[in-house]
């Protein structure tokens, strides 16, 4: 456990934050012999032929768990006594405060010293965040789940004192160009993300589907991915786009019980899929499904395109208004920030590493809390520092 700090004046108080227990949801569940009762009835794939029998051979794929580390084996001894700051977005996102959980692990092992500074959702709150971070005269600074433009000053002076940026969510690619603020972006491959969420789409509907997207479009990472992702089933002329939504994450659970209800109202039962690209807004939705009715393993059924939190697996595992998720390796990803910064503080370049995509649902989630891209990762990472 770790202290988060809030974006306020530093002459006030620091305020203790502990991540809050994920409480599972409850009600509305059927068990599994009731499922198919529940949901709508799929076509035949006629509507997209060849893409429909790839979306299904996709999918299987998908479902595999991971059997090896296909992440680094080599790279620099771990640099000795570092300060690192973890600027979040928003800690209410479960996807940031995963990869968090994985930086303070990460950081332990490493044996350096870990901040991390809540943004508190919004702009102003993200700009004082990261100028607290300056603040502090770190080693390193991981900015997560915003738009660096956002800041733009801090991050000049960041790059004028030498502060290697490391990124989590923040550019559309895992792997920023030439003159990118960023040493590197950890992210699964975000087209691999999109595309595997419409052939989920595609393969359980049979090519016939009423599909809401919810997403945030003031992040340029999921405004590309929920593009991606429209575009994607497009391509099935049986799959219908009933309504993008836009929502910003820091203010789900505000606005979306009310959007939810609306489209109940305005779509009907020709709403039967939902994707997201964050699992957190079927956790916002699902009171208002259930007040509609609407069964928790039935349509729409939901697909969260990112992140993969507890809540989510919870969901998912006891049939709650959520069917499937595309998560990323959170705790991992936390370690290979960490890992990126330690490459970027002994001038060496970026590993590269890319998670593989993997497609969460009933069938194979077992008793998962979180994807793990593979089981030995941990010490895979750790030998790697002690070379």
């Amino acid at each position: 456990m770790y202290a988060v700090r809030r974006p306020r004046p530093l002459a006030r108080a620091v305020v203790a934050f502990a991540f809050v227990a994920i409480i599972a949801l409850t009600g509305c569940t059927s068990g599994p012999g009731d499922s198919a009762r529940h949901r709508p009835p799929p076509g035949d794939g006629s509507s997209c032929p060849g893409g429909y029998a790839s979306a299904r051979a996709a999918v299987d794929r998908a479902k595999v768990p991971s059997q090896s580390w296909t992440g680094p084996t080599t790279g620099p001894r771990a640099a000795v006594g570092k300060t690192v700051v973890f600027v979040a977005a928003t800690m209410t996102n479960p996807g940031i405060a995963g990869v968090a959980k994985g930086t303070s692990e990460a950081a332990g092992a490493i044996g350096w010293n870990l901040q991390v500074i809540d943004g508190d959702g919004t702009p102003a709150g993200i700009n004082l965040a990261f100028s607290q971070a300056l603040g502090l005269d770190p080693d390193g600074i991981i900015v997560a789940g915003f738009d660096t433009k956002l800041t733009s000053r801090q991050v000049r002076q960041a790059k004028a004192a030498g502060i290697p940026l490391v990124g989590w969510h923040v550019a559309d690619t895992p792997r920023p160009g030439a003159g990118s603020e960023l040493f590197a972006n950890v992210t699964t491959d975000v087209q691999d993300v999109a595309r595997i969420s419409a052939q989920w789409i595609i393969a359980e509907s049979g090519g016939s589907a009423g599909v809401v997207i919810f997403t945030d479009l003031s992040i340029p990472f999921a405004r590309n991915k929920s593009q991606l992702i429209k575009r994607a089933l497009e391509d099935c002329s049986g799959v219908k786009i009933l309504s993008t939504e836009d929502i910003p994450i820091a203010d789900s659970s505000n606005q979306t019980p009310q959007r939810t209800a609306s489209l109940i109202g305005r779509l009907g039962d020709a709403w039967t899929y939902s994707v997201a690209i964050n699992d957190l807004y079927f956790a916002d939705a699902a009171a208002a499904l259930h007040d509609a009715g609407k069964p928790g393993d039935g349509a729409p059924l939901n697909l969260g395109a990112g992140d993969g939190d507890p809540m989510a697996f919870n969901s998912i595992r006891t049939g709650h208004y959520q069917a499937a998720t595309v998560p990323e390796p959170l705790l991992e990803q936390g370690w290979q920030t960490i890992d990126e910064l330690n490459r970027a503080l002994s001038g060496k370049p970026r590993s590269g590493y890319v998670a593989p995509v993997h497609l969460t649902t009933i069938d194979n989630i077992d008793g998962a809390t979180y994807w793990e891209p593979a089981d030995n990762y941990r010490e895979h990472y750790m030998q790697v520092w002690r070379r």
